[in-house]
């Protein structure tokens, strides 16, 4: 008899520093003391606590290698956050972080824009991207008929839809601060 497979819990690879404190307690897990570190993944961007090794050096910002084999400088993903229990300084580093995230994994953002659908009859995914509304929307729906986007540029050159990366990191500050009630991009 077959069974079909419960689907891979999908797990992040990196993850960027938002702050640290050497000498810091968990939060997320009771006991643990150390470099605790929070950081957003950079897949799925949920926000996360992570236990660094012993007299590693963190900067914020920094892309880290958080995947199942072979850290150099993690001992372990102690658990996902909410914004509200991030500190001040973390939540404050966000904004320009994301902004890393979306500059630095443009084709699979670009891919997105190319593939959104009508999320109702009456709403599309598009339009819930700031600064796409209903005229944007239109004319990136005609134009990706005609060839799929490229880059942030083509997007730009062709539907005069100024700053994509500003207008998505905004889509996901909302969704990792719990101000918009469907996520496109943060994975809970």
């Amino acid at each position: 008899m077959y069974r079909a497979q419960p689907p891979a819990r999908k797990y992040e690879e990196y993850a960027y520093v938002l702050d640290f404190n050497t000498r810091g307690k968990s939060s997320t897990v009771k006991g643990r003391e150390g470099i605790i570190i929070t950081a957003i993944g950079e897949d799925r961007l949920t926000l996360l606590e992570i236990l660094g090794i012993p007299n590693s050096t963190f900067e914020i910002g920094e892309k880290i290698y958080i995947g199942k084999e072979g850290r150099t400088k993690v001992l372990s993903v102690l658990g996902k956050m909410d914004y509200a229990r991030i500190s001040s300084s973390a939540q404050s580093e966000l904004e320009s972080v994301v902004e890393k995230i979306v500059t630095n994994n443009e084709e699979k953002f670009v891919t997105y824009l190319n593939n959104a659908q009508p999320l109702t009859p009456r709403i599309h995914a598009l339009e819930l991207i700031p600064g796409i509304g209903k005229t944007y929307m239109k004319t990136m729906l005609e134009e990706r008929e005609q060839k799929k986007f490229e880059s942030y540029q083509d997007l730009q050159d062709r539907v005069g839809f100024k700053e994509p990366i500003k207008h998505i990191s905004e889509r996901i500050l909302d969704e990792i601060t719990g101000e918009s009630r469907m996520n496109l991009f943060v994975k809970r």
